[in-house]
């Protein structure tokens, strides 16, 4: 009978190895549910999808960190817009067509007057050399200095940096050239042999940036700049407002009260844009047929940059005499005020006197 008895009951002893079983795997280590488990914990499922949404933001990051690279080298590759010159074929009709649109009252003086001519061709160096040579002279006596310049330079093509360095103080003076201008010379000169200032360069300057650098140079200012950047170059939006001439044609042209200050000049004339340059050649026109001095009407029929330069400084010295006269106006009412005040006491203080010596 307990042999039956233990033949019977075969799964306890079963149910126990299996229990010892899984005791033991609990004691050496952790425990994994069995693959026919039906019911997974939900931390399994969920861990390789974080790990695939962090693995694919690195990318992402590593990507755009690459393009952060990447996206200057594309900016700098992008090409630079460059105006084109008024001596182009066709320019000056576009541009006279944008003008008449933009400001029926200088379109009236595009009627009168003839249209400009940009057909004066020199190299940037020979003209700014020319412009230095003309400066505060008369044009007979700048054209004669001019002309013995080029030949001791042996012809317009032998105006170069090393050319003019070459030539002593001495030699320039026997030729009528100051000490001063031949330190100009000299300067602009040393720019071109150091490597700041280059033919090429200065033609593909945009135009702020080549009226820093021509400023830099010994005795070339803001009025030659305008000048060169105009009448050489054929720069087709420069407004040259420093220009007295201009500023009068601008007074006239509007009818204003007084004469608009540099800084009125460039709101003034924002309607004329990108063709200010052809503005100012109606402006110093129409100066002219009123019988005022222009400054560059003789510039663009083909000569100096600087034989209106003497009308200039006259036009300047008569704006410093205008301005000083309204510096002195309040100060001469002042003065003439105190005198009145005094000159009143005084009669006061002898009429009281003469009061005390009466009684």
């Amino acid at each position: 009978m307990s042999d039956q008895n233990q033949t019977q009951t075969p799964p306890q002893p079963d149910a126990t190895a299996a229990t010892a079983t899984t005791s033991t795997e609990n004691a050496n280590g952790p425990t994994f549910p069995p693959p026919q488990s039906s019911s997974p914990t939900s931390k399994i499922p969920v861990r390789p999808p974080r790990k695939i949404r962090k693995l694919s933001s690195d990318n992402s990051d590593i990507k755009s960190s690459k393009r952060k690279i990447v996206s200057p080298s594309v900016k700098a590759l992008v090409p630079k817009i460059i105006a084109r010159s008024l001596s182009c074929e066709g320019e000056i009709d576009i541009a006279l067509r944008h003008l008449r649109d933009s400001d029926p009252l200088l379109a009236h003086l595009i009627d009168v007057h003839q249209p400009p001519t940009f057909d004066t061709f020199h190299t940037p160096f020979l003209a700014l050399t020319k412009s230095i040579l003309y400066q505060q002279l008369a044009y007979k006596a700048g054209t004669s200095i001019y002309s013995r310049f080029v030949a001791l330079c042996g012809g317009e093509s032998g105006v170069l940096p090393d050319t003019v360095l070459a030539l002593n103080p001495n030699q320039l003076r026997q030729i009528g050239v100051s000490g001063r201008k031949a330190s100009y010379l000299h300067d602009l000169a040393r720019k071109y042999q150091n490597g700041i200032l280059s033919d090429s360069a200065i033609v593909n300057m945009d135009d702020k940036s080549l009226f820093t650098m021509l400023t830099m140079v010994n005795g070339i200012g803001s009025w030659s700049v305008h000048m060169f950047m105009i009448f050489s170059l054929h720069r087709p939006d420069v407004l040259p407002i420093g220009d007295l001439g201009i500023r009068k044609g601008v007074q006239l042209l509007y009818g204003l009260e007084d004469l608009p200050r540099p800084s009125q000049m460039e709101q003034l004339c924002e309607k004329w844009r990108p063709y200010r340059s052809v503005a100012s050649w109606y402006l110093w026109r129409f100066v002219e047929s009123k019988g005022a001095p222009s400054t560059a009407v003789v510039v663009a029929n083909g000569s100096s940059l600087q034989q209106q330069q003497p009308e200039q400084q006259q036009l300047q010295q008569q704006e410093q005499q205008q301005h000083q006269q309204q510096f002195l106006d309040p100060l001469n009412s002042i003065l003439n005020l105190g005198f009145g005040l005094l000159l009143l006491f005084f009669l006061q203080l002898v009429g009281f006197r003469a009061c005390a010596w009466g009684q």
